[in-house]
């Protein structure tokens, strides 16, 4: 081949590729206007958005503790904040405030406090939903909350 079959043939090589990339961005931002996904395959803009969703928290602070030692007592302060839906009526929140605290006291106060000490905040996060759920269930009361958070742990 001569030269300049060379040049015309990697100009047309390269103006078949601008001209795909083109209409390959032009679908694609065709599509993220529509929010259709481009060929079936879901954009990952799209997913956070149907992910993502908006709560209420609703703090519950200064839960004390007291918790006898092998050689004296103990103190634990929680700070705990109680993650719910958006749509949860404040109200809701407040009047539970006390069912909270004492489930949660009851429940810390049959631990010991070596054990409460060496729990990692994700398992007593856990252990705190869980005893909150059982307790709610057993007296019928609904649940206006989903998750229980650990805000502040003080050990004294």
């Amino acid at each position: 081949m001569t030269m300049p079959r060379i040049i015309l043939l990697l100009l047309i090589f390269n103006t078949l590729v601008v001209i795909g990339g083109t209409v390959f961005n032009y679908a694609t931002l065709r599509s993220m206007q529509s929010g259709q996904p481009l060929l079936g395959l879901s954009t990952a803009s799209a997913d956070a958005e149907e992910a993502t969703s908006e709560y209420r928290f609703f703090p519950i602070e200064k839960v004390i503790v007291s918790l006898k030692g092998e050689s004296r007592e103990h103190y634990f302060v929680l700070d705990l904040v109680l993650q719910a839906d958006l749509e949860t009526d404040p109200k809701k929140l407040e009047q539970i405030d006390p069912m909270v605290r004492n489930s949660v006291v009851a429940h810390l106060s049959a631990m010991t406090f070596e054990k409460l000490r060496a729990m990692p905040i994700p398992d007593l996060q856990s252990s705190l939903e869980s005893a909150l759920f059982d307790d709610f269930a057993s007296k019928k009361l609904a649940m206006p909350f989903a998750n229980v958070l650990v805000s502040k742990l003080i050990v004294q």
